[in-house]
């Protein structure tokens, strides 16, 4: 019982963790698409 709840404590850290970096990836890709969008459009003007 005492083995399966560490799992479980464990597991709930590492999604947290996970939805952390997926979020900040995201951000991240949002940014550099923005910044290469923005680069180009002055380029062009």
């Amino acid at each position: 019982m005492k083995k399966e709840k560490i799992k479980n404590k464990d597991q709930k850290r590492f999604d947290k963790g996970q939805v952390f970096v997926k979020i900040m990836a995201g951000i991240l890709a949002l940014m550099m698409i923005l910044s290469v969008s923005a680069t180009l459009i002055y380029s062009l003007i």
